[in-house]
């Protein structure tokens, strides 16, 4: 018997390439969407032509900060839009579709837990898009089974240096004197990558069709926390130093969600997701660092 195929979109990114090497263990075969998703006669050719039995819909501009701000709606709503219509053309429908929206959609909320039934309140361009990415994707739940995942903050080896926890990671590593930043009145959820593509793989099983999960620990963690955690792994001290060019106008000041719907599903089923302590995820990327030469 030949295994599933698994179309994945954004399977060169940080998330992707996690996500692709547990999905073949888990005996999946992953193929990485090629064509751009809008440029629509290719999208469609290219779905028609692998008729995938199950799809993950990760591609997207993963940097909040861009300043590209038509470009968050072009990728994050047009394109998934483009995507999910050339799925309806299959002969037959993938058994189950997992899209990746954004905790980002809630905004600051008013509850300590955000929970998947709260109205969206976002914030910016790259919360904003990613409503609407979820608005267009309800208009296909009569036509597809899909899933709509609300990640909370993630990392691990292999994220790009301009997000928060590998930049601090890299200055450790590096033993660095001090490092910029900006706004330090922040709490963040920071679960391990594996945790997050875990969970992705497993509400492909078992989830219901059309529902909305949060895709979190419910562990926030200030940002004072993960400093004092890479103090304790390298034994080196540095001086945090305030740039206001990297204080956002605009910031969540927490993000945590509720995983209750998530952990409630996964218990019903006897699941239990890969969920790595933080300072186990931080020493992996550690040890995974290589600094950047200057040529």
């Amino acid at each position: 018997m030949s295994p599933p195929i698994l179309l994945l979109t954004g399977s060169t990114g940080f998330t992707g390439l996690h996500l692709s090497r547990l999905a073949q263990q888990l005996g999946y075969r992953v193929i990485g969407l090629k064509a751009n998703l809008n440029d629509i006669p290719a999208l469609e050719k290219e779905v028609l032509e692998i008729k995938p039995r199950y799809v993950v819909h990760l591609a997207g501009i993963s940097f909040v900060a861009s300043k590209d701000h038509e470009a968050f709606y072009r990728v994050h709503a047009l394109g998934t839009a483009n995507l999910l219509q050339a799925l309806t053309q299959l002969p037959s429908s993938p058994e189950k579709i997992l899209l990746a929206s954004s905790a980002t959609v809630y905004g600051n909320s008013s509850t300590p837990l955000s929970i998947e039934s709260q109205t969206t309140a976002p914030l910016d361009h790259y919360a904003k898009s990613k409503v609407a990415m979820e608005e267009i994707t309800k208009t296909f739940f009569q036509k597809l089974p899909l899933i709509i995942a609300r990640p909370f903050n993630y990392t691990g080896p292999g994220q790009k240096g301009n997000f928060l926890i590998p930049k601090l990671v890299a200055h450790f590593a590096e033993k660095k004197s001090h490092i910029e930043l900006g706004n330090l009145n922040i709490e963040r959820e920071f679960n391990d990558v594996r945790m997050i593509c875990d969970a992705y793989l497993q509400l492909l099983k078992v989830s219901p069709a059309n529902e909305i999960f949060n895709v979190c620990s419910g562990n926030a963690r200030s940002l004072q926390f993960v400093i004092d955690s890479l103090v304790r792994l390298t034994g080196h001290n540095i001086d945090i130093q305030i740039n206001p060019n990297f204080v956002r106008a605009k910031e969540v000041h927490r993000m945590c969600g509720d995983p209750s719907k998530l952990q409630t599903l996964f218990q019903n089923n006897q699941i239990n997701i890969d969920a790595p302590p933080f300072t186990e995820t931080l020493d992996a990327m550690l040890k995974a660092y290589k600094p950047i030469l200057n040529n």
